[in-house]
């Protein structure tokens, strides 16, 4: 099978976001007088979008809507400050990026990070024209592994969901791949396990981004 377009991921597939959105929600945290986490734990709060981040972290007797709302919104004024402190795409994403627009490829990148940040993330770590559509989480949008966007983003691509591979690094990415009916890429430098990838789906794992094109056949490649 060729496949004509591909989806990323964001966060811990593209870019190693983790101290940022660590430092972030615990600079929220404290300013209330919570308890704070390792930055390691985050590789499990992160991934659902930011308001199940902060639902995650908060403590339990505080996880009303009502001040999840509050503790949201003074998360995203710290994260926004903060969002590039660290945050860099990994090694070799650029290169992979850059192999694949050069064979024609399109690109989409689907995300629950909230739009405005990731909007800005790309912009600002990645080539203009990079990717054809950023779409992150959007109010009256049902967030991944609902695989809405995602499609909307392949339809928008020009590409089948057979003929669209999708990479991320978590349960909820491969389920996404799976729902949408396309090939479901697990990256194994994010923020979780193999065994997880493999547990949810994943047809193709990839230790370095270059492997890309080298286990997966994409229309053109030479």
């Amino acid at each position: 099978m060729q496949y004509k377009a591909v989806i990323f991921d964001l966060d811990g597939t593209l870019i190693n976001s983790l101290d940022d959105l660590a430092d972030s929600a615990n600079a929220m945290l404290e300013g209330y007088g919570y308890p704070t986490f390792h930055v390691e734990r985050y590789r499990y709060f992160v991934g659902n979008g930011s308001r199940k981040l902060i639902e995650r972290v908060l403590p339990e007797e505080k996880r009303t809507p009502a001040f999840i709302d509050e503790a949201l919104a003074k998360y995203k004024g710290i994260y926004g400050k903060n969002i590039l402190t660290k945050t860099r795409p990994y090694a070799g994403i650029l290169e992979m990026l850059a192999a694949l627009r050069q064979q024609g490829i399109p690109l989409g990148l689907c995300t629950n990070k909230h739009q405005e940040a990731a909007a800005a993330i790309v912009r600002e770590l990645f080539p203009a024209g990079t990717f054809q559509q950023v779409i992150g989480d959007r109010p009256g949008y049902p967030r991944k592994p609902d695989p809405t966007t995602a499609l909307e983003i392949a339809a928008a691509l020009g590409a089948e969901p057979a003929e669209t591979a999708y990479l991320g690094d978590s349960l909820v990415d491969m389920q996404t791949a799976v729902n949408a009916g396309f090939l479901p890429v697990g990256v194994l430098w994010g923020f979780r396990e193999k065994a997880e990838l493999v547990e949810h789906g994943a047809a193709v794992l990839l230790e370095k981004p270059a492997e890309l094109l080298e286990k997966v056949d994409f229309v053109g490649k030479k």
